[in-house]
């Protein structure tokens, strides 16, 4: 056992350059190499995310960049045509001093007209149409009937009102309308 400990104690000089020298002893040598084994070992151990994993990461983002870019689209062709009474959808903005945005002269050619607002959280969004035969819902981000009165807003999100045609004939091809929207705190 003796002789054991001493070969295990006994230093070497391990020589670098001229000027440099590392006492080394086998003990040393042994840890070393122990430790280096050992992050071998957890480093093959860790499990490696799958081919699929990283495709499916990928995908999903790249669907939601799509979405983004179909979103931002839609609103910029919105914005334009709230500048015309018969192309829909439109993007609203409220003005800064005025709770109503009022649309007067709109005319419905299809179905249905959709309106986009970006309201905050907490405020209340209210309908006023001048026609009887146009119904007021909010379609996204909840479904609600204006009807049953004013809607609060639950999250800054896109959200969209659609007027349509719910009278007892046929639509007229160019159905006029006025519109007021209230957005208040």
């Amino acid at each position: 056992m003796k002789k054991l400990w001493s070969v295990l104690t006994k230093t070497h000089n391990f020589h670098l350059s001229k000027h440099l020298i590392i006492p080394v002893n086998i003990l040393h040598i042994f840890l070393v190499i122990a430790a280096i084994l050992a992050l071998l070992i957890i480093k093959a151990c860790t499990p490696q995310p799958s081919i699929e994993t990283i495709a499916n990461t990928k995908s999903a983002s790249k669907q939601q960049k799509i979405a983004e870019i179909e979103d931002s689209i839609n609103n910029s062709y919105a914005r334009l045509a709230a500048q015309h009474a018969d192309i829909c959808p439109k993007l609203l903005q409220k003005e800064v001093d005025k709770d109503t945005i009022e649309r007067v002269a709109e005319v419905m050619v299809d179905e249905h007209c959709d309106y986009f607002l970006y309201p905050r959280t907490g405020q209340k969004i209210a309908i006023t149409v001048n026609n009887s035969q146009i119904e007021a819902l909010l379609i996204v981000p909840d479904l609600h009937n204006f009807a049953d009165g004013d809607y609060e807003v639950a999250s800054y999100d896109k959200h969209v009102i659609r007027l349509s045609y719910n009278g007892a004939t046929y639509k007229p091809e160019r159905l006029s309308y006025d519109v007021a929207i209230s957005v208040n705190d």
